[in-house]
């Protein structure tokens, strides 16, 4: 690996979320539970919109694909997490470091991509309900995805690079529990100014470019919902929305805080790491499927049916 030419360190150590064996045997107790909740609620997920007819949709496609991310999202840094929190010296070696900061942004920027193409899908059912079957057809819905990941492959791609070309002499400590290329930079020899330049830019025009749709989206489907004059119907409008509302808080806001703000090695860099890496992939499932009927009402049958 050319990383190998211009650098003598060959690993890694975190130092984790905790150095206290006590506290560290009930974290990995709490991120254990947390992972199994995350891989069953997206696979019950995955299950129940495959297998349920009712729920083969655009939305719903959409959503299987999220279930989908945030499984692997969550598998590129939690395994990782248990391991280490029963571990007493947490290293990982500089090629897969490399690989997990590849793996963390293609998962999360994919996931940014796919939030932003289920506003539009949500812009287009409340705003443009009897032109919605031509507008989100199925052939459109694969594209979107397609497009989610190819554009989501190219940026981390760009990251992935910007880890190679960094210097690292000496300094092996990562003071977090996951790689993630703003943590590299303080361990860096080299001049790093154009690279965090270049991360800023990357992640301002990632943000701008998944957000804004969002935004527009959301703006007309305000205006709409507000010209109902049956106040059924704007609840029903606001709650079919109102789950990916919360879905795109959650991860936007701390993925940006994490990319934008500067590295400190404080508690808040950990905290938005949790957050959208960690927490949300968990969440998402119980998210959707607390606040949509249909979502219950499938889960149920199929529960009925196999049971």
């Amino acid at each position: 690996m050319a990383l190998k030419n211009h650098s003598t360190v060959t690993q890694f150590i975190f130092t984790g979320l905790s150095d206290e064996p006590h506290l560290e045997a009930l974290l990995f107790v709490l991120f254990l539970v947390i992972y199994i909740l995350t891989l069953t609620g997206n696979l019950m997920m995955l299950f129940v919109v495959r297998t349920d007819s009712r729920l083969h949709t655009p939305m719903y496609f959409f959503l299987s694909n999220l279930s989908f991310l945030d499984l692997c999202f969550s598998s590129v840094t939690v395994p990782k997490l248990l391991e280490d929190l029963l571990s007493e010296k947490k290293t990982i070696s500089v090629e897969g470091c490399l690989a997990q900061v590849f793996f963390v942004f293609i998962t999360a920027g994919t996931e940014a991509f796919l939030l932003s193409m289920m506003a539009y899908d949500r812009y287009a059912a409340i705003c443009h309900p009897l032109l919605y079957g031509q507008m989100m057809s199925n052939q459109l819905c694969v594209r979107l995805v397609l497009t989610s990941w190819g554009l989501a492959s190219i940026n981390s791609t760009v990251i992935v690079l910007l880890a190679v070309t960094l210097d690292f002499c000496e300094a092996q400590t990562i003071h977090h529990y996951v790689c993630e290329l703003p943590s590299l930079f303080p361990l860096s020899c080299s001049d790093v100014s154009i690279h965090i330049n270049i991360l800023i830019c990357v992640t301002v025009l990632h943000g701008f470019g998944t957000s804004l749709p969002i935004f527009i989206s959301y703006a007309r489907i305000i205006s709409t919902i507000l010209g109902i004059s049956s106040t059924t119907g704007r609840n029903k409008a606001f709650n079919t929305c109102s789950s990916h509302l919360i879905a795109v808080f959650l991860f936007f806001g701390s993925g940006l805080v994490r990319y934008l703000m500067p590295t400190s090695g404080s508690s808040l860099d950990l905290l938005a790491s949790l957050q959208y890496s960690v927490i949300t992939p968990m969440l998402n499932p119980l998210i959707y499927s607390l606040k949509n009927n249909d979502v219950k009402a499938a889960v149920k049958r199929t529960l009925g049916y196999y049971l």
